[in-house]
């Protein structure tokens, strides 16, 4: 049969006016058009029907060929039981580990031992060589580069067939702990040397990280999240500069690590606006645009103690908006996280939702599926706008460290949290299993023993931290 044929004969050409026309008639004489309308956090409205946009540019991963790196968290504070996790993971499909120190912003009170007895025992045996490794960002975290170099080294590993993140930003670390070990000048002086030691190894990959992660998950708005990330990589720019290294050569050795949650398309729209914000700013440094490394992490806002299972639908759509907006690694916090240390079964679950997005869904297959859409697309400019507002209103306020240390960017962030928990308390939103559809009797669940870990509490420059925290907490706990 003509597939053409019966398009023309069942679906007339029907435009946006006459649409609007079908639309009026339905809503009655009391309601219109922008009764339709929702506004994100962010104000940018989401309309009911978008026109085809033009002009979409494929906005892709570093490698568009091959499946984005399937990441598990290493972050059992019993070292030998990290690394039966590991193997486990690896053996099942993970592409790669996330090493989670202790003290760690994104350690949720778990993690790893920070030392090299821990780290040693935690990789012991893998094959270094052919997975993605990135640590999460960590008071320890210069120390921990060599810490991987010696392992590295006593597996002997072919340097170039590497594949590292380490995840060093001193941001996302004083906004996490609360802490910087040493006065803000006397990092921006440090830097350098730092930077020159690390060339020196010769090592392949991602050294500077923006994390917006813990600033997501304190309650920052997708644009604040995105104005922070751009501000903190602009830091790491200017510490490049600083070295005296060439900023062309600085730009393969920077990435940036992002939280997408339950909301779809706004989060899909998310890390393409980086994509786009991070191109805008290399043509205002005079570079040429380059392909970005991001890793996308699911929301720990979005996750509920009570119903822990429907964190299960959370985490693979949060996944399916990663995987879709372009993100080069992806890691789904198991859906138990919000109770304890999840175990083997909740890692399964994490793990396998991913598999089946890649190897049965195929999201790789296409570059930017979302490009062309005229509801993505409005959503990725207005997160653009926005988010380039942020970051100048940053920018204003002395850099992102800065920012922090006089409170700025926390008082931002606490209003947004305050304004999308009160909406909460009001039943204008929901959340599925806390305010809406309850169980009676909430289900059993297992997790594993495991002591939680302190957060650091000292240093050189101290700041307002920002916690993470659920979007249900204040909203009645679990019986």
């Amino acid at each position: 049969m003509d597939r053409s044929v019966l398009t023309n004969a069942d679906f007339p050409s029907v435009d946006r006016r006459q649409w609007l026309e079908l639309v009026a008639k339905s809503l009655g004489k009391d309601t219109d058009y922008s009764s339709l309308i929702r506004h994100t956090d962010d104000q940018l409205p989401i309309e009911p029907l978008y026109e085809r946009a033009a002009g979409g540019s494929a906005l892709t991963r570093v490698d568009p060929v091959s499946t984005w790196k399937l990441i598990q968290r290493l972050d059992d504070p019993d070292p030998a039981r990290a690394n039966a996790q590991a193997r486990e993971d690896l053996a099942q499909g993970a592409t790669g580990l996330s090493i989670i120190f202790a003290g760690a912003p994104n350690a949720f009170r778990y993690g790893l031992p920070a030392t090299p007895e821990a780290l040693e025992t935690a990789l012991d045996g893998l094959p270094l060589q052919d997975v993605h490794l990135r640590i999460d960002v960590h008071p320890q975290s210069r120390a921990s580069v060599d810490w991987l170099v010696d392992v590295l080294k006593k597996n002997k590993a072919d340097v170039q067939r590497l594949s590292l993140s380490f995840g060093i930003d001193p941001a996302s670390l004083f906004a996490g702990t609360g802490w910087l070990r040493m006065s803000i000048e006397a990092l921006e002086a440090s830097m350098p040397q730092s930077l020159a030691g690390y060339f020196a190894l010769s090592l392949p990959g991602i050294l500077l990280e923006a994390d917006g992660r813990v600033f997501h998950n304190a309650g920052a708005t997708e644009a604040q999240e995105l104005g922070i990330m751009l501000a903190s990589a602009v830091s790491h720019l200017r510490m490049f500069e600083e070295a005296r290294q060439p900023l062309v050569y600085a730009v393969p050795h920077i990435g940036f690590a992002v939280s997408v949650d339950q909301d779809q398309f706004l989060s899909t729209a998310k890390i393409r606006a980086l994509r786009k914000l991070w191109t805008r700013m290399l043509e205002a440094c005079a570079i040429d645009p380059a392909p970005v490394t991001i890793h996308a992490e699911t929301s720990y806002r979005m996750m509920t103690a009570r119903d822990p299972e429907t964190n299960i639908l959370r985490t693979t759509i949060a996944a399916f908006a990663a995987a879709t907006g372009g993100a080069d690694s992806i890691s789904v916090l198991p859906h138990t996280i919000t109770h304890g240390l999840p175990d083997g079964f909740a890692r399964r679950l994490a793990r396998n939702g991913q598999l089946i997005l890649a190897g049965e869904s195929r999201l790789d297959f296409v570059a930017d599926p979302a490009a062309g859409s005229g509801a993505v697309e409005s959503l990725t400019d207005g997160l653009c706008e926005r988010a380039w507002e942020e970051f100048r209103q940053i920018e204003r306020e002395g850099g992102v460290l800065r920012s922090l240390a006089a409170g700025h960017i926390q008082r931002r962030v606490a209003a947004a949290r305050a304004k999308r928990l009160a909406e909460f308390r009001k039943g204008t939103r929901n959340i599925v299993g806390t305010t809406l559809y309850r169980l009676g009797q909430e289900r059993t669940f297992t997790t594993l023993p495991a002591e939680r870990q302190p957060v650091p509490n000292d240093g050189a420059v101290a700041c307002v931290p920002l916690a993470a925290s659920r979007m249900d907490e204040g909203l009645g706990e679990p019986a």
